[in-house]
């Protein structure tokens, strides 16, 4: 009998060792495996670019939505646009009801409303941001400008990692929350796996929607509404840069922002 609680004893021993190897490879980045056969047709378009993510080596991103209770910076101020500047074409921005209203200008370029502090780095930002007239619209992070053509309309180009918010206007296909190269190669973090089955659904393509960014060295995660969506991790390109909110280019488009915030991390 007691040589069986001391050989029961010991295999416990031997277990909790392997155990915590389990436990902490659970823990680790989760790394996803297949492309989801209904994003087959949205997928072709951006397989071949050079930056497209290989689907088996994706990460994805498990984490709970950081605590936006407390330690942020407003970074608009409810009554005009201090802080802020348009870039890249002649959609307009406008501060109306504690909201900044981005509507879009048939012929424009793109255009964006950048934060005027360029050099943010580690962080966690937080928006919310509405259609009222459906287009196309995103929340671009660690940006920076590049001389465009010589006509005034694209004489600066914003380029740098974009949170995509699709709108109704990709039927089926629902990336919103990826994570887009705007001007820099198309795609860097497609929503296009079988795992991102709850992120394509995150959207609320007629009400408000929280756009949360993380990003910590080379690693950004994005959720939507809460619900995760990107993991991508960076090479270094993409650094540091500005804040922006896009109006895309079209025949139509208005969107609505509010509760725009960021808590810088150290680094």
């Amino acid at each position: 009998m007691k040589l069986t609680t001391r050989l029961n004893a010991m295999c416990i021993r031997l277990l909790i060792p392997v155990t915590l190897v389990c436990l902490t490879c659970v823990c680790s980045d989760a790394v996803a495996q297949e492309l989801d056969p209904q994003q087959q047709e949205w997928s072709k378009p951006y397989s071949k670019q050079p930056n497209a993510p290989d689907p088996e080596e994706m990460l994805l991103n498990t984490d709970d939505e950081p605590d936006l209770s407390g330690g942020f910076t407003p970074l608009f101020n409810g009554t005009d646009l201090t802080g802020w500047v348009a870039k890249g074409g002649t959609c307009t921005f406008e501060v109306k009801d504690g909201l900044i209203i981005g509507t879009c200008v048939p012929g424009s370029n793109s255009t964006y409303l950048c934060t005027e502090k360029s050099n943010y780095r580690n962080f966690v930002f937080t928006c919310d941001l509405k259609m009222e007239v459906d287009g196309n619209t995103g929340v671009q992070f660690r940006s920076k400008t590049k001389a465009g053509k010589t006509d005034a309309a694209t004489s600066e180009i914003v380029y740098g990692p974009q949170v995509e918010i699709e709108g109704k206007g990709k039927k089926g296909r629902h990336w919103s929350g990826g994570i887009y190269g705007q001007s820099c190669g198309g795609y860097f973090y497609p929503l296009w796996l079988k795992e991102h089955k709850e992120a394509r659904a995150a959207e609320d393509a007629t009400g408000w929607n929280r756009v949360t960014i993380s990003a910590k060295g080379d690693v950004v995660k994005t959720w939507l509404n809460g619900v995760p969506c990107a993991h991508w991790v960076g090479d270094g390109t993409y650094a540091d840069g500005f804040f922006a909110l896009q109006v895309h280019k079209g025949k139509a488009g208005t969107i609505l922002f509010k509760n725009i915030q960021v808590k810088e991390l150290a680094e």
